[in-house]
């Protein structure tokens, strides 16, 4: 078995060794650091090279959402971690659900801050783990590795084709075995590592780009967005609560005064403040319009309004202007 993997292993290109980098233990910091560089370069052209690929996957995405599906991710160990990281990010960043985007490491929660490695060889461990989460025909599996043949995320990917979920692949090898197991395939092959086999560079930085479009790209199709602006975003801290004034004031021309003072009444709901400042709506009227556009704020705005004249004030006209062009 272990000749077995070796040979696997040997096929690799995210396993093979660098030619620029053979000269590196040599080398002082600086010149490490342009080798680290220059390598890093190589990964969003790999990347760009998958995005009909991804484009294919974000759509499974929104459709799954639409019909009260989850997004959920599984990997192990730095694969794993980024899927968490991503999953994690979401609710506050797009004022989602928890369960929404849900990510899974084999080895669970211990994997997160100390290596699990040995968990990532069990087969059943990824379909037990899908099944203590209820995994339905409606969720989106996508599985995370590296390497691509990780037996964690294989056992999951085929026990979420047997409920018929979609089932996507991301690894940073074309002859991914996981692959195989997916409706989807994302390959980003981005050569081998400056250090050889260490995935968690070059492999890890392309792996956290598609996980960044994948819900960055779901989330504006869902209609998270205004324009470029996280209207959903969530005022948890003190932080996010300026976000939120900043945010309402760039799309509606209004100054901070006026701005706070409709959040606050709102419940610092950006996309409701933003609405009811543009349309002249009331909060209950504000956020009927908004139910009947899906959480979509154009399309909102552009159902209320017949005229932007009808909003009161020079900046709130040039902005609903704005925002229905």
């Amino acid at each position: 078995m272990n000749q077995q993997l070796i040979q696997e292993l040997a096929l690799l290109t995210s396993e093979a060794r660098n030619p620029e980098s053979w000269d590196i233990d040599l080398l002082p910091t600086e010149d490490i650091l342009r080798k680290i560089n220059g390598a890093d370069r190589e990964v969003p052209v790999a990347v760009e090279r998958e995005i009909p690929h991804i484009s294919q996957a974000v759509d499974a995405i929104v459709a799954a959402f639409g019909q009260g599906g989850r997004l959920i991710y599984m990997g192990a160990g730095t694969s794993g971690r980024l899927g968490i990281l991503d999953a994690v990010e979401c609710p506050p960043t797009y004022g989602i659900t928890e369960d929404m985007v849900v990510a899974l490491i084999a080895g669970g929660g211990d994997a997160i801050y100390r290596a699990q490695e040995g968990a990532e060889d069990s087969l059943e461990l990824g379909a037990t783990d899908l099944k203590k989460i209820s995994l339905s025909a409606a969720d989106v599996v996508v599985g995370i590795a590296a390497s691509g043949r990780t037996p964690y995320v294989i056992g999951g990917l085929r026990y979420a084709r047997t409920l018929g979920c979609t089932t996507v692949a991301l690894a940073c090898n074309k002859s991914a075995v996981i692959a195989e197991e997916a409706d989807i395939a994302i390959l980003p092959e981005v050569g081998p590592e400056i250090l050889t086999g260490s995935t968690r560079m070059k492999a890890g930085t392309a792996q956290k780009l598609v996980l960044n479009m994948l819900t960055t790209a779901s989330m504006i199709r869902l209609g998270k967005s205004f324009y470029n602006l996280m209207v959903d975003v969530k005022a948890t801290n003190e932080k996010l609560v300026s976000r939120t004034r900043r945010i309402v004031m760039e799309a509606t021309g209004v100054q901070l005064e006026e701005a706070d003072r409709v959040l606050q009444k709102c419940g610092h709901n950006a996309k409701l403040a933003i609405m009811m400042i543009l349309s002249g709506l009331g909060r209950e009227a504000a956020e009927t319009a908004l139910h009947s556009a899906n959480g979509f704020l154009r399309r909102a705005l552009q159902g209320c309004h017949k005229s932007p004249a009808t909003v009161c004030g020079t900046e709130k006209k040039a902005a609903v202007e704005k925002s229905l062009s």
